[in-house]
C-alpha cells in the first residue's frame, strides 16, 4: 500500500514537470506504462519477472529482496523463488524503442549479460572438486578462472558465488593440491590462492583447510617469492586465517622458516596499502599471540623493524599507522624493542604527534608506547623522559585528560605525567612537532 501511495504521488509530480515543459514548448516523450519499472518508474535496463508475474529492473528488484523482503512489491504475494528470470521480450521491445525515439535523445540499452545463477555455480564448483580428486591440475585452472570471472562481472554475481560456499571448495581444492608436487601444481595454486581473495571473508571450513601443514607451506613459499601478485595475495590470505583466536596455528606459523623475514619485506618494499596492512595485521598477532614470541620479536628488531615502523609512522594514512602502532607496541614488550626505539631520535617525535592526530585507537597504542619507553627509563639525565618534553609530551598528555579517555590509557597518562614532572626543571617545555590551536577531536 506505501508502494502503491509512494508510486502515485512520484507520478504526479513527474505529470506535473512534464506539463511545465508542454508549457515551455518543449517535446514530450512518455515512455510506454509495460516499460517502466513498478518500482522507481525508471525505463527499465535489464526486465526480470518474479514468480508473480511482475515485471521490475533487476537492480530495484535486487536492492528490494537484498533488503529482507519475500514478498511481490506490486501484489504484496509471497514470493516462491528470489532467482527473478530475465525477461527478453520486453528488453527486446524497450530496446526497440529507444531506437525510435533515438531522436529524442533516447540511447539504446545494451543487452545485459545474464548473472549467474546458484545453480551455474554449485555445477562448477563440483567439477572443480571433480578435478581436485583427479589431480587434474590444468583442468581445475581453467574452472577457477571461470569462477574469478563471473565473481569480477557484478557484486551480485559475487555475492552468489560467495554464497554457495566457493571459498570452501577452492580452499579445499588449495590443500589438495598443495599435498601433491608443489612443481608440477604451482600454476594451479596460484590461480586458486589469487580466487581465494575475491571470497573473504572465509569461513570456518575454508580456514580449516588452508591452516593443513601442507597448504601453510605453500602459502610462506608464497609469500617468500619474488612476484608482487603471489607476496600480496599470499599475505591476504594469511591475514584472513590468523584473524580467528587459533593461538596454536598462530604459534605454529610463527615457527615456519621465512614467514618473519618475508613479512618483513612487504613493510619495507610495500606493494600497495592492502598488503602492507596485512602484513602488519600478522604481525601483531605473532608477537602478541604466540607463546614463543620473544624469539620472534628478536628476530624483527635485529632486523630493523622498529627504524622502519618509526620511519613509516611520520606521514602514512590513518590504518597503516594505526596497525604499525599496534605493532610498535608489542615490540615494545620486550627489552631489546624498547632499547631500540629509546636510541632513535625520531620515536618521541613521532608517539607524541599521533596522540590525538589520528584515531582513538592511534592515540591508546601511542600512550602506552610512551608509557612503556618513559617508565623503564633509567639513565640519570632522563633520557626519553626529558626527549618527550621537549617536544611538548607534557601538554599533550594533559590535553588528553582533559577531553577524556579509556581508563587504562587514563591510568597510563596518569603515571606518564608523574614520570615527566620529575624533569619538568632539567628543559623548557616546547612543542616544535605540533600546534594545538585548532584541535577538535571527540572521545
Amino acid at each position: 500500500m506505501m508502494i502503491s501511495s509512494w508510486r502515485r504521488r512520484r507520478a504526479a509530480r513527474r505529470a506535473g514537470k512534464e506539463q511545465q515543459r508542454n508549457e515551455n514548448g518543449e517535446m514530450e516523450l512518455t515512455i510506454p506504462r509495460d516499460f517502466r519499472c513498478p518500482i522507481s518508474l525508471d525505463l527499465m535496463k535489464d526486465p526480470v519477472t518474479l514468480s508473480t508475474g511482475i515485471t521490475y529492473d533487476r537492480e530495484n528488484i535486487e536492492k528490494w529482496i537484498d533488503a529482507g523482503n519475500f514478498t511481490c512489491p506490486l501484489t504484496n504475494q509471497v514470493l516462491r523463488s528470489l532467482e527473478p528470470i530475465p525477461n527478453h521480450m520486453i528488453r527486446k521491445k524497450i530496446q526497440d524503442w529507444c531506437v525510435e525515439k533515438r531522436s529524442y535523445g533516447i540511447e539504446r540499452i545494451p543487452t545485459p549479460r545474464v548473472p549467474v545463477s546458484s545453480m551455474e555455480v554449485l555445477e562448477i564448483l563440483s567439477k572443480i572438486n571433480v578435478a581436485c580428486k583427479k589431480q587434474d591440475g590444468e583442468g581445475c585452472r581453467g574452472l577457477v578462472v571461470k569462477v574469478k570471472s563471473l565473481a569480477k562481472e557484478s557484486e551480485r554475481n559475487k555475492r552468489c558465488i560467495v554464497t554457495n560456499g566457493a571459498g570452501s571448495f577452492l580452499s579445499e581444492a588449495f590443500e589438495a593440491f598443495s599435498r601433491a608436487s608443489f612443481d608440477e601444481n604451482v600454476v594451479v595454486l596460484e590461480e586458486i590462492l589469487s580466487a581465494l581473495t575475491i571470497m573473504f571473508p572465509l569461513d570456518g571450513e575454508a580456514k580449516g583447510f588452508l591452516r593443513s601443514v601442507s597448504a601453510m607451506h605453500c602459502l610462506i613459499w608464497f609469500l617468500s617469492s619474488g612476484d608482487l601478485s603471489r607476496r600480496r595475495n599470499a599475505v591476504l590470505v594469511l591475514k584472513e586465517l590468523v584473524s580467528s583466536s587459533d593461538q596454536i596455528k598462530v604459534n605454529e606459523l610463527s615457527e615456519m622458516e621465512g614467514v618473519i623475514e618475508a613479512l618483513f619485506k612487504l613493510v619495507k618494499d610495500p606493494i600497495c596499502p592492502t598488503s602492507t596492512k596485512a602484513a602488519l595485521t600478522v604481525i601483531y598477532q605473532v608477537i602478541t599471540s604466540s607463546s614463543t614470541n620473544e624469539k620472534q620479536v628478536a628476530k624483527l628488531v635485529n632486523l630493523g623493524l622498529v627504524s622502519l615502523l618509526l620511519e613509516t609512522l611520520v606521514e602514512t594514512e590513518r590504518g597503516i599507522c594505526e596497525k604499525a602502532l599496534g605493532v610498535l607496541d608489542g615490540i615494545c614488550n620486550s627489552e631489546e624493542g624498547r632499547e631500540m626505539a629509546c636510541n632513535n631520535a625520531l620515536s618521541m617525535p613521532v608517539l607524541v604527534k599521533k596522540i590525538l592526530r589520528v584515531s582513538n585507537l592511534a592515540t591508546e597504542f601511542s600512550v602506552s608506547i610512551l608509557w612503556k619507553l618513559c617508565k623503564n627509563e633509567k639513565r640519570e639525565d632522563g633520557g626519553v623522559l626529558v626527549e618527550a618534553l621537549q617536544v611538548g609530551a607534557f601538554q599533550k598528555l594533559l590535553l588528553l585528560l582533559q577531553l577524556g579517555c579509556v581508563d587504562n590509557t587514563k591510568e597510563k597518562v596518569s603515571e606518564l605525567l608523574k614520570l615527566l614532572n620529575l624533569h619538568r626543571n632539567k628543559v623548557e617545555c616546547v612543542d616544535p612537532v605540533d600546534n594545538f590551536k585548532d584541535l577538535k577531536r571527540s572521545f
